[in-house]
């Protein structure tokens, strides 16, 4: 059996104010999450956002080709019923964070990394109360209690569109403090996700590119991009 899919029925998209924020209509009807949840925006301009891939679509609803629309989904659905749960995964990459684990060789990456990752552990020590250690090896690093739990109460401070967008920023670039760097506007967004790759663009160096991997490479960048885009609108 052919999978059902949604078509487009409408020819006007806009966007009102309603309680709690910003609604999406259809031909004025509200736009609802997957299950059926008002799907309420906090700042006209995320709506104006997911508005536009309403608006874009032709034929045929194509999910993939709105990514705005699939983070507020999920801050509604996946974010706001586990907000507890959430904020502990996400502030959990501060434990383990990508930019504490260096190699022990060769020195030139030792070096590049260093001068890379080295300013955003200062930088979240001065400005967030969390100040992280690095370390080289495959042992797990111990990190001060008191900067996990700095980094914790940042995280917990989110609302749950912006705790939708730092998960894709985390999990994406496997590191707590360069996603935040990006949120605190530290580091801008292609610079923070070129930070996130020094040991696999080392190995590009060494080793060649891989198609496959450049092209699942590209695709977690322009995700990475668009997250922090999301989070900024909200």
């Amino acid at each position: 059996m052919a999978e059902w899919k949604a078509r487009v029925f409408w020819s006007a998209v806009t966007v009102a104010p309603v309680e709690g924020g910003q609604g999406v209509f259809l031909d004025g009807r509200a736009v609802r999450t997957p299950n059926r949840r008002p799907l309420i925006l906090p700042t006209r301009a995320l709506a104006d956002l997911v508005a536009a891939e309403w608006a874009a679509q032709e034929g045929e609803v194509r999910p993939a080709t709105m990514p705005a629309t699939r983070l507020a989904n999920s801050a509604l659905e996946k974010v706001r019923p586990v907000r507890a749960d959430v904020v502990g995964v996400i502030a959990a990459y501060g434990g383990a964070d990508l930019i504490c684990h260096r190699a022990e060789a060769p020195g030139a990456l030792v070096a590049r990394q260093a001068q890379a990752w080295d300013p955003l552990l200062d930088w979240a020590g001065a400005a967030l109360g969390a100040r992280l250690v690095a370390g080289s090896g495959i042992m797990p690093i111990a990190q001060e209690p008191a900067a996990l739990a700095a980094l914790a109460a940042e995280v917990a401070g989110m609302d749950d569109f912006r705790l939708a967008a730092l998960h894709e920023l985390v999990a994406l670039s496997g590191s707590l403090v360069i996603a935040l760097a990006v949120v605190h506007d530290v580091r801008d967004p292609e610079t923070a996700w070129d930070l996130s790759r020094i040991d696999e663009d080392w190995q590009i160096e060494q080793w060649g590119a891989d198609d496959e991997a450049a092209a699942q490479t590209a695709a977690r960048r322009r995700d990475f991009l668009f997250a922090a885009r999301f989070h900024a609108l909200v």
